[in-house]
């Protein structure tokens, strides 16, 4: 968890440190949940990019532990009051009342579930979690595939078993992200290339109609992002929730409905991404989804250029002086022509978490017998120790000081 004044300030963070989260992106995933039921009939889930471990720590305490949160918690809360009331009063209710209340109230009871699997992988090393298997590998690396599906199946054998998991999850978080320059369209297009690792890495996985919930940077060409996703999901959905800063670009896309191209097989050895197969499996399903925007597309096998059915006609492509592939097609001219190159796929924006919750980015001034609580769990190998090393030994921020000579 940071230890920026801004940080301080926020009342997520120390929310998280009172409820005992690792981080207070936890509420984040909380609330993501809380509008979208990502953990029904879920068993199976891998978290990428899982340091310092707070999504990993929210699914362990929800699907492994039973443990409700959010609106969840409040709703048992109020069968919890209805029950007393029940036990205080029963001449006031009937006697089907009174059943129903006491079979709501046996099963909330929290049990714990011993048919999870749960998969964490980050680069840096994770704290141990209760029923949490944690990896420490590179999700952009194709010899993580192999490492990852030997974590949910223990019978998998890497010379026979391909890269397609045998039993395959339902749910995959990805809450990475760069460390950022500064540079929003460099911090955009890294971002974007740290979620295209991670979605080959999820369709190794991922079974069909699974989900996907992924950080994201908005931008400015993000739109296309989105349309590609579509490619893969039924439903696409950005979503900002309370906890995430407004002031932040961040959202988090939630995929629904994993149904892969016919065809289609995962491999990080052939990795998935701008300007390598999505262009062709763009114009594979162009019949069957709704027309976003006109594709022109190059067929990176054969080197030619296609066009779909339909489209006007084109002049071949050229390249500039600036070494750039440039494509000039002729104007539309049929008036249906000119209402289909102005559709275009928006994905939908949705905000969650309770309009009554902390605003992630104001602040609240403490209670007098405030105490401030240390982090539940401190980095194990935060990537700017070596900088803190240095900077100690040079004296501080300011250098060492010393008497004038």
């Amino acid at each position: 968890m940071g230890k920026s004044s801004k940080d301080k300030r926020d009342a997520y963070y120390r929310l998280a440190k009172e409820q005992g989260w690792r981080a207070r992106s936890a509420f984040k995933l909380l609330q993501l949940d809380e509008e979208f039921d990502l953990f029904s009939n879920v068993t199976r889930v891998v978290d990428l990019c899982a340091a310092p471990g707070s999504w990993s720590q929210v699914l362990s305490r929800v699907l492994i532990k039973g443990e409700k949160f959010g609106r969840a918690a409040w709703v048992d809360e109020e069968a919890q009051f209805k029950q007393q009331w029940m036990n205080v009063f029963p001449h006031l209710f009937t006697r089907e009342q009174l059943e129903s209340a006491a079979v709501v109230q046996k099963e909330d009871v929290p049990t714990p579930r011993k048919d999870v699997k749960i998969v964490s992988i980050d680069l840096q090393p994770i704290s141990p979690l209760p029923g949490i298997t944690t990896l420490r590998a590179d999700i952009t690396h194709p010899a993580t595939v192999p490492l990852l599906l030997k974590a949910l199946d223990p019978d998998y054998d890497a010379d026979t078993g391909g890269q397609q998991a045998s039993h395959p999850v339902d749910l995959v978080l990805s809450d990475g992200a760069p460390d950022v320059t500064g540079l929003h369209d460099l911090d955009i297009y890294i971002q974007s290339q740290l979620l295209f690792a991670a979605l080959n890495l999820t369709f190794c996985v991922l079974k069909p109609g699974g989900k996907f919930v992924a950080k994201i940077f908005r931008g400015k060409n993000v739109d296309l992002l989105y349309a590609q996703l579509k490619i893969f999901f039924r439903r696409v959905i950005v979503a900002k929730p309370r906890s995430s800063r407004a002031s932040s670009v961040e959202a988090f896309i939630v995929c629904i409905h994993f149904q892969p191209p016919r065809g289609f097989k995962a491999s990080l050895e052939e990795p998935l991404g701008v300007g390598y197969k999505l262009p062709r499996m763009a114009l594979e399903r162009e019949r069957g989804l709704p027309i976003s925007t006109r594709s022109y597309l190059q067929d990176t096998t054969r080197g030619t250029w296609s066009v779909p059915s339909g489209s006007p006609e084109w002049i071949a492509p050229c390249v500039n002086k600036d070494g750039v592939t440039e494509v000039a097609f002729d104007d539309f001219t049929g008036e249906e022509d000119r209402e289909r190159q102005n559709l275009r796929w928006i994905a939908p924006f949705l905000a969650c978490g309770d309009l009554s919750a902390f605003d992630s980015d104001a602040s609240y001034a403490l209670p007098s017998d405030h105490v401030a609580l240390d982090p539940v769990q401190p980095p194990t190998a935060p990537p700017y120790k070596r900088a803190l090393e240095m900077r100690k030994a040079a004296g501080g921020a300011y250098g060492k000081t010393g008497p004038k000579g």
